[in-house]
């Protein structure tokens, strides 16, 4: 079995490479990355030690993957994830989250290639969002136990970046109807853990850690400057586990969209989240209040896993504790991979 992993030299797509080389013996695992994103050269290392290997083009270009041959399964993992950069540079998130999956497609219908897509949460409508909190409760803990599921509204304004991963899915969908091609797409909340840089445009939690190690002034951002907003998170060691067992099911479980996140018992607010930061780290950040909110900023978003739960009997085993202790322990054994960013 030929698995090419898209965007494989990313904080995602490396470890899912590294996690089924290990997993599946008998499978041939290969990325394919341009080397675009800061971070892709140390990934690079990495699967060059696990043994493998690394093709390097830009998936956006009609053919690029043509000298790949037969692929049974496609893990499209390849995408420009920051919010706010999809409002200054629509064309490359267009040509970065949609055209890639475009040529994807067309390369899978030459072999019948499965394709297991990593949407994002994003595609769903910030308006309704925004409407489980009222602007007269900034101040107030978002104490809410609200679930985002597979059903909520996804017409409504999203971002750019939002539009591009449902333009995908949407793309997806279409292709299947038309010439049988079997995917699964994986709306993801926030992923976390070992190997992610801790760049703001890339992951709040690491992001959040890194800032109390070097002990940098933590801005709360939005909503009043409360620090209230939340958000769930999950390991990356249990996507890699989720992963896994999609592609040893994927020909009986198929052609799907399910919410993928930390779910209820992973949710926390910035405020929270700082907390386990100075306990972990026994460092207190300077804290600044910003009130102005990004129009494309969410209050809350946790994402209804029950689907994905029932489907494959999979749950995330590592908490928010386990997560931000992991990702402290690697950035201290890291700090000079970690100066670069």
């Amino acid at each position: 079995m030929k698995i090419v992993i898209l965007g494989g030299c990313g904080f995602i797509g490396s470890n899912i490479a590294i996690f089924l080389k290990k997993k599946l013996k008998n499978a041939k695992i290969t990325s394919v990355d341009n080397f675009s994103r800061k971070g892709s050269r140390i990934n690079y290392k990495r699967l060059v030690k696990n043994k493998i290997n690394n093709i390097n083009k830009d998936i956006s270009k009609t053919n690029s993957l043509k000298k790949l041959g037969k692929v049974n399964i496609f893990i499209d993992c390849c995408s420009d994830p920051a919010i706010e950069n999809s409002k200054k540079n629509m064309d490359d998130v267009i040509k970065n989250n949609f055209l890639t999956t475009l040529n994807t497609l067309n390369h899978s219908l030459k072999y019948n290639s499965s394709i297991i897509y990593l949407s994002t949460s994003r595609v769903y409508s910030i308006k309704k969002i925004n409407n489980f909190v009222s602007k007269n409760k900034y101040k107030n803990k978002f104490n809410l136990r609200k679930e985002i599921s597979e059903n909520f509204n996804t017409s409504d304004i999203r971002s750019i970046y939002g539009l591009t991963k449902l333009f995908s899915e949407e793309l997806i969908k279409e292709y299947s109807y038309l010439f049988n091609i079997s995917y699964i797409i994986n709306r993801c909340g926030v992923i976390s853990g070992p190997w992610q840089f801790g760049k703001q445009e890339q992951g709040l939690f690491s992001f959040w850690m890194k800032n109390h190690i070097q002990k940098k002034k933590i801005k709360y951002i939005g909503y009043g400057g409360y620090g209230n907003q939340v958000r769930d998170v999950l390991h990356i060691d249990d996507l890699n586990e989720l992963i896994y067992l999609q592609i040893k099911k994927i020909k009986k479980i198929k052609n799907i969209t399910i919410n993928v996140g930390g779910g209820i018992m992973n949710k926390i607010s910035l405020i929270g989240l700082t907390k386990i930061c100075e306990e972990i780290t026994k460092n207190i950040c300077k804290k600044e209040k910003i009130k102005e909110t990004s129009n494309y900023d969410i209050p809350y978003y946790v994402s209804c896993i029950k689907k994905v739960k029932k489907i494959y009997r999979w749950k995330p085993k590592k908490n928010i504790n386990q997560i931000m202790k992991d990702i402290y322990f690697w950035m201290i054994k890291n700090k000079k991979i970690l100066k670069g960013f």
